[in-house]
């Protein structure tokens, strides 16, 4: 008998294993070309059967080999239970079940003396969300009206830019006439849900072209404003070069991959981009910077942003920077003088104890140059990270946008730097409603991106599925630069996906809307929220309801 190797890896310690059922099977073998972890391989059995030939019994032994589909075992050819091999089956005989024994967290560290790695969201299920626990309860009826939903006119846009109080307006009285005497701050009013920032890079081209086609039609055809994020490492040329860079909103991280290629461009520029955002960090995983693993640094990826393949690494903060006074100075007045003061310009931090302290600063900025204040929770996604940083830091959203607000509030200055929050909104599958309760919290508008590789057909969720983001191996082709894997996302279904999501999300807030009696957003109206939860309720300042 061989020695058993009791420290090697086994089938058990994996977080899946593979349920393959040979009597169903028929060899086509479409589940192991499907498989781009390299998880399952064609092989053969030696199997032992006892056969009689005779009228009486006369047991022989035969042996016999055949072929079957086996999973393999090791730690970087496993599987992580996308159920690719069980969408390509015709017959239903083979798909990843999660094994509750699972030790792969220790192995993979004990074996390859290496932080484990993976994209997605935090897989920690710790409780309820917090939004899950918020109704709106406030409902206006005979004594102040609620709206027709179908028939009222609405007002939903929210502000991208510095909006200035009525004493600070450069107006004046001439002639009895109002004259505006000095230019004011760039406000580009749009709708209040952002598609957040996800890089060309992180995102096959596909991916992100259909994106950006689904906002051209949103704005061009259904009328509905939406805006979506570069993220970091520039764009494609000639999307700068065309009219619709008016719907998208630049980032520049600390990496500043691809803005040689921004500036370059800016002289053939049809229209100005909606934004310029800032990205000192993400609320996925704070104070880790950014990270493009080299198997995802494709040529067009290289040739955007004018690096080798290798493993694109951002720095966690941006350098030279050391205060938000300098960082007001340094970055927010250079990248307005970049577009003539003609963009507004904006900021994203990481949700964090100290999310407070940046933002009463950026509201006492003196050049009124603060476009918007991005913050970003703890349950939003990556591509990218450390699972240690992914599961065990960061801070949740809604606390702390509402400390923001109340912060705000407490100054007399709330609505002249816009709040936008975001982290795992849509988690739900309801958009609306997550939007709808962060705007009465105090939000002036949201931002969101893992909802929409879902709705382009993410296999992945957020207990552990998939989350092979950073491999460069998606299964379904939207986070991978691989030409086999890239063509098996339809660009047209995904942003018509987008689209149809966009236009009943707009239906939906209009129905959260007209109960309450608003034509408009209702920023701060804190008032139309309950809380089930009696701590959520004394946290937030809103109503607790049993």
């Amino acid at each position: 008998m061989a020695t058993m190797k009791v420290n090697k890896i086994s089938r058990d310690d994996l977080d899946w294993k593979i349920s393959y059922r040979p009597d169903r099977c028929t060899l086509c073998g479409k589940c192991v070309a499907a498989c781009p972890f390299k998880a399952i391989e064609a092989g053969v059995e030696k199997r032992r059967k006892v056969v009689s030939d005779h009228l009486t019994p006369e047991p022989k032994v035969e042996f016999k080999t055949i072929p079957v589909i086996r999973q393999v075992v090791n730690e970087y050819e496993f599987c992580r239970g996308c159920g690719i091999c069980e969408r390509v089956c015709p017959n239903e005989a083979i798909n990843p079940e999660r094994n509750p024994d699972s030790r792969f967290g220790a192995k993979y560290r004990a074996t390859v003396a290496d932080p484990y790695k993976r994209g997605g969201r935090a897989n920690l299920e710790t409780s309820v969300r917090t939004l899950d626990k918020i109704r709106v309860g406030r409902i206006s009826q005979m004594t102040d009206p609620s709206l027709d939903a179908l028939r009222h006119t609405f007002d939903m846009l929210a502000p991208f830019g510095r909006v200035l109080p009525a004493g600070e307006m450069p107006f004046e009285i001439q002639n009895g006439k109002l004259v505006m005497n000095d230019a004011t701050p760039k406000v580009n009013w749009i709708y209040p849900i952002v598609i957040g920032d996800m890089s060309i890079g992180a995102l096959s081209w596909r991916m992100w072209e259909a994106m950006a086609i689904a906002v051209a039609y949103l704005n061009e055809e259904c009328g509905i404003p939406i805006r979506m994020c570069s993220g970091e490492g520039g764009v494609p040329s000639r999307l700068l070069k065309s009219k619709y860079l008016k719907y998208t909103i630049l980032q520049v991280a600390s990496g500043h991959f691809g803005w040689n290629r921004i500036i370059n461009a800016m002289p053939e520029m049809q229209e100005l981009p909606a934004g310029v955002l800032i990205k000192i960090g993400q609320g996925a995983k704070p104070g880790d910077g950014g990270l493009l693993p080299a198997k995802k640094v494709a040529p067009h990826i290289s040739e955007i942003r004018g690096v080798p393949k290798a493993d694109l690494l951002s720095p966690p903060n941006h350098q030279g920077l050391y205060s938000i006074e300098e960082s007001v100075q340094k970055m927010f007045l250079s990248f307005n003088a970049a577009f003539k003061f003609e963009v507004p310009v904006s900021i994203k931090v990481a949700a964090s104890s100290t999310s407070v302290s940046v933002y009463n600063n950026l509201l006492r900025d003196p050049y009124n140059i603060v476009g918007g204040f991005f913050l970003d929770g703890i349950n939003g996604g990556t591509g990218a990270a450390n699972e240690i940083s992914l599961d065990h830091t960061g801070h949740p959203i809604v606390s702390k946008l509402r400390d923001c607000y109340n912060a705000a509030v407490h100054q007399g200055k709330q609505g002249q730097i816009p709040l936008w929050a975001a982290g795992g909104l849509g988690q739900n599958w309801n958009l609306a409603a997550d939007a709808f309760k962060m705007i009465a919290l105090g939000a002036n508008g949201v931002f969101t991106g893992k909802l929409m590789l879902q709705l382009a057909g993410c296999v992945g969720n957020d207990h552990g599925k998939c989350n092979a983001c950073n491999t460069g191996l998606c299964p379904v082709g939207i986070c991978t630069q691989n030409p086999s894997l890239v063509k098996r996302l339809d660009i047209d279904k995904v942003a018509e996906a987008i689209v149809n999501y966009f236009i009943a999300t707009d239906y939906e807030l209009k129905k959260m809307l007209a109960p309450i009696g608003n034509s408009s957003l209702p920023v701060g109206r804190s008032d139309c929220l309950i809380a089930e939860d009696k701590a959520v309720a004394d946290r937030l300042n809103i109503q607790y309801s049993c």
